[in-house]
């Protein structure tokens, strides 16, 4: 069996701004649609900052700059 993602309407910012607190995941807006978010977790949280925390010192000093998403 395969599932279907539920394609949801397209709302204005106002129409997602109301029923985006309502929901049990986060959701994301980009014109009119709205994307689940995928969750987080501790582990990958932790990834991210050691691989911050190592690239950014050194990518500043050659002035770079290094984003967390």
């Amino acid at each position: 069996m395969i599932a279907i993602p539920q394609q949801l309407p397209k709302m204005t910012v106002e129409e997602y701004l109301e029923w985006e607190p309502q929901q049990d995941v986060r959701y994301e807006y980009a014109n009119g649609e709205v994307f689940a978010m995928t969750g987080g977790t501790i582990p990958h949280n932790d990834i991210a900052l050691n691989l911050y925390t190592a690239l950014g010192p050194h990518l500043h000093s050659r002035g770079c700059r290094v984003n967390v998403l």
